[in-house]
């Protein structure tokens, strides 16, 4: 059996993802979701890409989604953390369709991420390579950007707004209080004709970064700030 394309185990992620994942974060923290519009055309394969800094940015990401666009996503995981230990590959298999990256560039694995496109898995990945110890948004690495180029795939762009501070690299639990959370779904982006995966993974870099400025963690688009985060 195939898990990452199996409806019978789609079904079973599910359970977990939206009855036990979901319901808890969403209780920890306030979330709010924007610009879902720009998620009507878009379907398998895509791949999605996000800003990383903290442990919750994949339960949100999953929650977020509606049910046909995650439902067989899989979720990018370093091979050196998640896939170490055997209850931690199990935990993340179940609740993220998780396939392994390695952040050693040993190329082992190197493949895994085209033939899943190929077989029309949506995929997740943090081109930032890991979580942004401060919070900030850091440089994308290109090998997303390769893959679109590489598939046809079309990227989403995602931000996640306050993830760091209501649960910040370190710490194995939000903090109390449900501090707000903001998940900014961008328009799906393909490369220009000519442009480099560096090219590419630049602009999708810059949107992010625009998308995430667009709003406060509350949900308050920046505009009605006064122009301040």
């Amino acid at each position: 059996m195939d898990r990452f394309t199996s409806a019978s185990v789609a079904n079973v992620r599910f359970v977990a993802q939206r009855g036990l994942l979901r319901p808890l974060v969403w209780r920890l923290v306030r979330v709010t979701t924007h610009n879902e519009e720009a998620l009507r055309s878009l379907a398998a394969p895509f791949i999605v890409v996000a800003n990383h800094s903290s442990h919750l940015d994949a339960p949100l990401i999953i929650g977020g989604l509606p049910r046909r666009l995650s439902r067989f996503l899989a979720a990018g995981a370093a091979a050196d953390y998640f896939f170490d230990v055997q209850w931690r590959k199990w935990l993340t298999t179940l609740f993220f369709n998780a396939f392994a990256i390695e952040r050693n560039s040993e190329g082992k694995r190197g493949g895994s991420s085209r033939a899943l496109l190929e077989r029309k898995v949506p995929l997740l990945i943090f081109p930032e390579g890991g979580r942004s110890a401060s919070g900030h948004l850091g440089r994308f690495k290109p090998g997303a950007a390769a893959l679109a180029l590489a598939t046809k795939a079309p990227c989403l762009p995602i931000a996640l707004v306050g993830a760091s501070s209501a649960m910040p690299r370190g710490v194995n639990w939000p903090k109390r209080g449900r501090l707000p959370v903001a998940i900014v779904f961008g328009a799906p982006m393909s490369p220009h004709e000519g442009e480099t995966a560096e090219q590419f993974s630049s602009r999708l870099n810059d949107e992010v970064r625009r998308l995430h400025a667009s709003v406060s963690p509350a949900g308050v688009p920046v505009q009605a700030l006064g122009g301040k985060k």
